[in-house]
């Protein structure tokens, strides 16, 4: 039987730098010192094409994905990008034409949450995670990312100082500086946030500290169970916090290099938020990269 796949390609003889599969899920098994995790993940699995093949074997990469992420039922990875790694790594052996191997995965993931002890939940978020395996001459080398995704709230800063001077205006009494502090209405957003970092192999880094870390860059995180009372406390929380989308990702990358200072400073730092605006037609958008080395002495000039 011809393999078309190996065949010249008859479109013109270029190399292509990502060909693969995506949109498959699978159950990820990750143990951590805390407890194991089962995830419901979407994987996305590419190798690069040389010039001269037509096309790429594109069962190959289901059947390594199957063998490595199947396997962790009986036997649970230490973590998502541990996954990714095995994968990419796997990918070069079964694609001996390939140069360049790339995993990406997005998997939901459940977290104690609640306003209250007695409102806690297992709440979802999104883990991040993904590898790249090159070829060189001495060997392979690798690359893995970690990051998480937050949904929370921001406050409109811009508006609630408009609405502040307006109700001045009608209630003289708020001009007093005993009332300077005191919240004023103004519009909110639902705030989603990502950060992803990519590191050597053999650095680590909880999933958990990343989403603290997008929480506390938002106006307030959101919660499943909230009650009347607890409701009154979200909203005022946050209006004691009314942030940009321009905040948020500056208050991310900070927490970032306050709370993760053992990270070397060539690590790979990816940021992006986005507030669903909810008097607008539009959303807001901001996002920035960097390594940790460059934030760190940014923010110390």
């Amino acid at each position: 039987m011809t393999d078309i796949h190996a065949l010249p390609p008859t479109m013109g003889r270029l190399s292509l730098g990502k060909v693969g599969i995506c949109g498959i899920r699978k159950p990820l098994v990750i143990q951590r010192p805390d407890r194991t995790h089962t995830l419901s993940a979407g994987f996305e699995v590419y190798v690069d094409l040389p010039a001269l093949r037509k096309g790429s074997d594109l069962s190959r990469n289901a059947q390594v994905l199957a063998e490595v992420i199947d396997e962790t039922v009986h036997r649970p990875v230490r973590s998502v990008e541990a996954a990714c790694l095995d994968i990419s790594r796997e990918l070069l052996i079964r694609h001996p034409y390939a140069r360049e191997a790339e995993v990406r995965v997005e998997a939901e993931y459940f977290r104690p949450r609640g306003i209250r002890e007695d409102r806690v939940s297992l709440e979802n978020f999104t883990l991040l995670g993904g590898a790249w395996a090159r070829r060189t001459p001495s060997g392979t080398e690798v690359r893995q990312s970690v990051g998480a995704e937050a949904i929370g709230m921001t406050a409109c800063p811009c508006a609630m100082e408009t609405c502040r001077a307006r109700l001045e205006e009608e209630f003289p009494a708020l001009k007093d500086p005993a009332f300077r502090d005191l919240p004023i209405i103004t519009h909110n957003q639902r705030n989603r946030s990502r950060l992803r970092l990519t590191l050597e192999e053999h650095t680590e880094v909880e999933a958990d500290d990343l989403l603290d870390i997008l929480e506390g860059a938002q106006s307030s995180p959101t919660y499943a169970i909230l009650k009347r009372g607890d409701e009154g406390q979200v909203v005022l929380d946050a209006h004691r916090r009314p942030r940009f989308v321009e905040d948020v990702v500056r208050a991310i990358l900070s927490l970032l290099v306050e709370r993760l200072p053992r990270l070397p400073d060539a690590t790979d730092v990816e940021v992006a938020t986005r507030s669903e605006e909810s008097i607008h037609k539009y959303d807001v958008r901001a996002e920035h990269r960097s390594t940790l080395g460059a934030l760190r002495r940014e923010l110390a000039s």
